[in-house]
């Protein structure tokens, strides 16, 4: 068993599906092992999306993810990254596979409805950004 992280993004707070998508998440042999409701400030999206600050999206981004309530989380399962990406589909929408979270519930490439981690290292680093060990249970 490994972990992975996730964010359930604004535009799928914002409309009320957060319990649909950890449904989706929970079928697919991923248990939540931790899970918060936050406010994520402009500093704090700075520093999580810092990789992109030269990217001309990243001003957009910051914006979105500070817009609304996200919802953090560490998810646990046998190749839990690989596992997630799977489950959460390509970041276009339109290139989704169908039965996947960005399929199913997507606005656009961008209020895409959730984040998850690339690598199992970044997930280490995602994971620890917002959680203390003590949060994380199960």
């Amino acid at each position: 068993m490994n972990r992975t992280f996730s964010i359930i993004k604004p535009d799928a707070t914002k409309r009320n599906i957060t319990g649909s998508i950890n449904q989706l998440i929970e079928k697919n042999d991923l248990r939540i092992i931790a899970q918060k409701r936050i406010k994520m400030s402009i500093e704090q999206a700075q520093q999580f999306y810092s990789v992109h600050n030269d990217k001309p999206f990243f001003g957009d981004l910051v914006d979105y993810m500070t817009s609304e309530p996200v919802i953090v989380q560490v998810l646990s399962g046998e190749d839990a990254v690989k596992k997630y990406r799977k489950v959460m589909g390509a970041t276009n929408p339109d290139n989704a596979e169908e039965g996947t979270i960005r399929k199913l519930f997507a606005l656009n490439i961008q209020e895409n409805s959730v984040h998850g981690s690339d690598s199992d290292e970044n997930a280490k680093s995602e994971i620890q950004f917002f959680f203390n060990e003590n949060e994380i249970v199960g």
